[in-house]
């Protein structure tokens, strides 16, 4: 019986948690999303979405803002604090009359009900405000570093499904080129103008242009698949891309770009911060060797009777509490705390160092990147448009039996790979654009 139960138990249980995956799996299904309008999507949109869905960017978001948390917990602990303490002590006594036992009780029976006014002075408590702020900034500035490289993800991954949606139309117009061009060779062969090896060939090239088709389909399946993973909570493939791969966005200049990043850099700003941090740490252990002051004001009752009066006299008074507390002695913890700050300071400003060398080359390899996809593009296109007219004005010279099948095969396959080179070029502008934004902190957008 017991068996039986925790079987069943155990089948409920999974069949539970199946559910929302089945729910997922079954809006999914052609019917469910035919019967929904797809989502038009813009780059712009496509990055909102990203920033929203990415469990890596939301947790660098949430650290920034744990970090922020911090610091006002820190700022709030150099304010003063307010509690109301009520305690009631009851004591052994030496019978009726007699003073208590205890001698650090007043009487046999005590009510204690204060308001207590605390406050503490001390260097540490500052330096470690300031450190807290400074790892906020750090948290914040990493935020930012996570978003600029999730941009980057994003433009890749769009652009790439828009690529090789225009792929896969340039390949199913090449497999219509390459079915009517097998018909054109069949029928020259039946007048008997060319021989049968001809037929062959462009059976072959028929044969070819379909699976390339059918490789096509499948890259823009996955391509979009990839997209809908960074995008949709609930994965969705419902939904369709602004076609802008082609739009002119300029290049900025490199001055542009060196100015935008040495203000707005996250990996510079985070580093410098880091050091700031670091160095409010080395304060704060070196605030072991001095004095603590902490102030106490009490407001209330400490009498016999729980009462604000008692025999006609009131209970209700204050005192006020000062404490200096010099330390003396603690075996070299303060030391050994303050030698960790310090070893941290020094590996801070290390990669502060670093981060700033890093900065100076990427600006130049990124900047000549995007400078080199962007000239490549021009040719690129030119080159898909030579393909093309190319391939027209081969297949006219065979039809008029002034060429033999092997150019009009080569024009084919040319036509093909510089169609596909200039969809592959820019993506390769779109990305390297994302690229230097991670350094500018702007997405240049058409």
């Amino acid at each position: 019986m017991s068996v039986r139960f925790h079987t069943l138990r155990f089948v409920c249980g999974f069949v539970a948690a199946a559910l929302p995956l089945a729910a997922c799996i079954a809006a999914q299904t052609p019917a469910a999303q035919d019967a929904a309008q797809p989502t038009r999507l813009t780059l712009q949109d496509a990055l909102d979405r990203a920033r929203k869905n990415s469990t890596v960017f939301q947790a660098a978001v949430t650290d920034a803002a744990v970090s922020r948390e911090d610091k006002n917990q820190a700022r709030d602990a150099l304010l003063p604090s307010v509690a109301y303490n009520n305690s009631a002590i009851y004591s052994q006594g030496n019978g009726a009359g007699n003073p208590v036992r205890f001698v650090a009780n007043n009487g046999v029976h005590e009510y204690i009900s204060q308001a207590n006014v605390h406050q503490s002075l001390d260097v540490a408590s500052f330096a470690q405000y300031r450190a807290a702020a400074a790892a906020a900034s750090a948290a914040k500035a990493r935020a930012e570093i996570a978003s600029r490289g999730l941009v980057v993800t994003v433009v890749q991954t769009y652009y790439t499904a828009l690529a090789a949606q225009k792929k896969l139309e340039s390949a199913t117009k090449a497999a219509d080129e390459g079915a009517q061009f097998l018909q054109l060779t069949q029928s020259l062969e039946r007048g008997g103008e060319v021989a049968h090896a001809d037929v062959i060939k462009a059976e072959l090239q028929a044969n070819d242009r379909q699976r390339q088709v059918q490789e096509a389909r499948l890259a823009v399946l996955n391509s979009r698949l990839d997209l809908a993973v960074l995008l949709f909570p609930n994965f969705s493939d419902n939904f369709e891309l602004a076609d802008d791969l082609h739009s002119d966005v300029p290049l900025p200049t490199l001055a542009e770009v060196q100015q935008r990043a040495a203000r707005d850099n996250p990996d510079v700003r985070a580093a410098l911060s880091v050091v700031a941090q670091s160095g409010h740490e080395v304060l704060a252990s070196r605030a072991g060797y001095l004095p603590g002051l902490s102030v106490d004001y009490f407001y209330g009752i400490d009498a016999a009777r729980f009462a604000t009066r008692t025999d006609g006299i009131s209970n209700l008074g204050s005192s006020v509490v000062a404490s200096l507390n010099i330390p003396v002695w603690n075996w070299g913890a303060t030391q050994s705390r303050i030698k960790q700050a310090e070893l941290r300071k020094a590996q801070a400003q290390r990669e502060l160092s670093l981060a700033q060398r890093k900065l100076l080359a990427e600006i130049e390899s990124l900047f000549r990147e995007a400078e080199t996809a962007s000239s490549e593009l021009a040719s690129l296109d030119r080159s898909a448009q030579l393909g093309a007219e190319s391939l027209r004005l081969a297949m006219l010279r065979y039809r008029n039996g002034e060429t033999n099948i092997l150019e009009v095969a080569d024009a084919q396959n040319t036509a093909a790979s510089s169609n596909a080179a200039f969809q592959d070029g820019a993506v390769r502008y779109r990305v390297a654009l994302a690229n230097l934004q991670t350094l500018t902190g702007e997405l240049t957008t058409p």
